[in-house]
């Protein structure tokens, strides 16, 4: 699967929901599933040198200054893996990715998400 590495703040939003736009200097023609990996950067309170969710590309628009606004969509969570980052887009081994089994899953406001038990599992001891 394509991925991109991204500060660990940013990926903790796009994790979270709270962020679906990543802003770029550069575009790429690739459209589909995106493996989010948070860099190796240590951050307090974030997760960082682990693949965190995946999402898919939708669309990407030129904005002003050759800056591009990349529209990120379907988010889901996945069993959190150590990643090594690179620049730009990388691919890393689809075999790697594990999302979690359907009970697992919920609800949350007529969007899927995970149960707190997986988060607490998966996610909250990986955050620094």
């Amino acid at each position: 699967m394509k991925a991109l590495s991204i500060h660990p703040e940013y990926a903790f939003e796009i994790l979270t929901g709270e962020k679906t736009t990543e802003y770029r200097t550069w575009k790429t023609k690739y459209r589909g599933n995106l493996l989010i990996c948070a860099t190796a950067r240590k951050t307090a309170g974030f997760i960082s040198g682990h693949a965190v969710c995946v999402v898919r590309i939708a669309d990407i628009q030129q904005l002003v200054d050759e800056m591009y606004a990349w529209q990120l969509t379907d988010l889901r969570l996945i069993k959190p893996f150590p990643v090594k980052g690179k620049l730009s887009l990388y691919n890393v081994d689809d075999a790697l990715i594990e999302y979690p089994c359907p009970k697992d899953l919920t609800k949350n406001h007529g969007m899927k998400s995970v149960t707190k038990p997986f988060w607490e599992k998966y996610y909250e001891p990986l955050l620094d």
